[in-house]
C-alpha cells in the first residue's frame, strides 16, 4: 500500500468518526424536533425516534398564539443584546488599559480581577445588594452582576497584547489619541475575539434563569428561560376534566413542550452561521511589514 493510498484511508476514518460525533450530538436536538412534530399518540406510544410520525403543528400554532411567550421571547431578544452590548463595551473599556505595561498598579488590578474567579460575595448578599439598589424586578438587575466575565476579560488582554506594539507606536507618532488607536486599530483587528465573546455573552445570558428566579417576580420581565423553566418543569395546566367525580389536572401534551423547546433553541443556534466569518486566523497577517 503506497502513502497516497494510506492518507485516503486515514481520511475516510477521521470524516468517518467525526460523522459519528456529529450524529451522537444532532441525536437529541432531532429527537425533541420529532416530537414536536409528532402526535400525542405517536409519543406516548414511543414511536418517535428522530423522524416525527403523525406530523402536525398543532403545537407550534398553540406556541405562537401564547401572548406572553411572545413577549417573553421579545424581551429575552432586547435583554440578550443589551447585556451583550453593555458586557462588551465594558470588556473592551478595562482590557485596554491593563495591556500597557507603564499603567501604575497593573499587576494589582490583574489579582483583583483572578481572585473573582475564585471567590464571590454569594448569593445571599447580592441578592441584598440588588434589592437595596432597587433593581428588583427591571431588566438591570440581570445585566449589572453579571456586567463583565473575569474570564472573557483575561481572553481580551491577551488578544489586545498580541497586536504588534509597532502598530500603536506609529499611530502615536501620527498623533493618535489612546480613543483612536482603540477604535480605529485594536477593535478592526481584535473582531474575530470581540465576536466569540459576544457570542459567550449573549449565549450565557439567553440560558441563564436562575437570576430571574431570584430578582423577577412581574410575568412581564419572564425571560423565554424562565417561562420554558415553568413550562417544562411545573407542568402548566390547560384545562381541568372531570372524571368519576373527582378533578384532575390535564398536563401538558410533550410535543408542545418540546414546541416551546425548539421556540427558545433555534433563534440563539441562528446566531452562530452569522458570526462563523469572524472565526479565523491569520487576520493579523501583513498588518506589519518588515
Amino acid at each position: 500500500m503506497n502513502a497516497k493510498a494510506a492518507n485516503r484511508i486515514a481520511d475516510a476514518i477521521v470524516i468517518a468518526v467525526i460523522f459519528i460525533a456529529l450524529l451522537l450530538c444532532l441525536a437529541p436536538f432531532l429527537h425533541i424536533f420529532s416530537i414536536s412534530l409528532s402526535s400525542n399518540r405517536a409519543i406516548m406510544s414511543g414511536d418517535v425516534t428522530i423522524f416525527p410520525v403523525e406530523i402536525n403543528f398543532e403545537a407550534y400554532k398553540k406556541v405562537l398564539q401564547d401572548i406572553t411567550m411572545l413577549r417573553s421571547m421579545g424581551f429575552t431578544v432586547l435583554l440578550t443584546i443589551s447585556f451583550t452590548l453593555i458586557c462588551m463595551t465594558m470588556s473592551i473599556i478595562a482590557a485596554y488599559p491593563l495591556t500597557k505595561s507603564y499603567l501604575w498598579g497593573k499587576k494589582f488590578f490583574m489579582l483583583l480581577i483572578v481572585i473573582t474567579m475564585f471567590f464571590s460575595g454569594g448569593i445571599i448578599p447580592e441578592y441584598i445588594l440588588i434589592k437595596e439598589l432597587h433593581l428588583m424586578n427591571t431588566m438591570w438587575a440581570l445585566i449589572l452582576p453579571a456586567m463583565i466575565s473575569p474570564f472573557n476579560l483575561i481572553i481580551l488582554i491577551n488578544f489586545f497584547q498580541s497586536i504588534p506594539s509597532s502598530l500603536h507606536e506609529s499611530a502615536e507618532i501620527d498623533g493618535a489619541s489612546h480613543f483612536r488607536v482603540l477604535w480605529q486599530i485594536v477593535i478592526p483587528l481584535s473582531m474575530p475575539v470581540i465576536a466569540t465573546l459576544s457570542l459567550f455573552y449573549a449565549v450565557s445570558r439567553w440560558n441563564g434563569f436562575m437570576d430571574t428566579l431570584f430578582y423577577i417576580t412581574d410575568p412581564n420581565l419572564y425571560p423565554l428561560q424562565l417561562k420554558l423553566y415553568q413550562l417544562v418543569m411545573n407542568n402548566m395546566v390547560n384545562d381541568l376534566i372531570q372524571l368519576e367525580g373527582t378533578q384532575l389536572v390535564q398536563f401538558l401534551p410533550e410535543s408542545l413542550k418540546a414546541a416551546s423547546v425548539m421556540f427558545a433553541t433555534v433563534p440563539i443556534l441562528l446566531v452562530y452561521p452569522w458570526l462563523q466569518r469572524y472565526f479565523v486566523s491569520g487576520i493579523m497577517l501583513g498588518a506589519v511589514k518588515g
